[in-house]
């Protein structure tokens, strides 16, 4: 249960206060969030991971995805769990917390970090791709597969969007893919993965 907050909550805090429940949690501006994702929501990070699995094997890229784990980024009051977050094990090394928390505090270690729309949209869009884009994450994807994002994101009329967040020049540059389209990735560049697919997924 999340305990009745009258102030913000530091990161060092919340860790301390994080229940073995199984559920999941974030914070956000020193605020607990409990995260509570749909079946579909956890179908496309299902199919997300193993398409991403598969490409690590098979250009065995020195990557491993793990079942969850927590981001920090400068932020001293928030503290993220992505949907699904891809590792460099040759920059886990610089890892202080990974051993004994699973927290990642170092951009260079996280090549791509992927979070699936529900409807805290707003997160997403906005603290999410801010702070991710502090730490240097180099790639970060929104799958907006229900187009609940505003219109300044997702265009008029709104659909299903796939947006692609890539480091350039030290600011992230977005790139929008909609339905029919194959995703431009930098991280996995020979990756064959269209929209369709990705969207199809939320409905099997």
């Amino acid at each position: 249960m999340i305990p009745l907050q009258t102030q913000p909550m530091s990161f060092e805090e919340f860790l301390a206060w994080y229940p073995e429940d199984n559920s999941r949690y974030e914070l956000i501006e020193g605020v607990i969030v409990e995260m509570l994702p749909t079946s579909p929501h956890e179908d496309i990070s299902g199919f997300l991971i193993a398409q991403l699995n598969l490409a690590i094997l098979q250009h065995q890229l020195p990557y491993s995805i793990p079942r969850s784990c927590l981001i920090k980024p400068p932020s001293l009051r928030s503290g993220y769990q992505p949907d699904v977050v891809v590792l460099n094990r040759e920059m886990m090394v610089n890892e202080s917390l990974w051993n004994q928390a699973s927290v990642i505090q170092n951009g260079q270690t996280v090549p791509l970090v992927i979070e699936v729309v529900s409807t805290n949209w707003k997160d997403d869009y906005g603290h999410k791709l801010i702070e991710y884009e502090a730490m240097g994450i180099g790639e970060y994807w929104i799958i907006d597969f229900r187009a609940l994002g505003a219109v300044r994101y997702l265009g008029k009329p709104k659909q299903p969007t796939v947006t692609i967040c890539q480091m350039i020049d030290n600011e992230y540059q977005l790139q929008k893919f909609t339905k029919g389209q194959y995703l431009e990735s930098r991280v996995f560049r020979d990756l064959q993965l269209t929209t369709d697919a990705i969207f199809d997924a939320a409905n099997l």
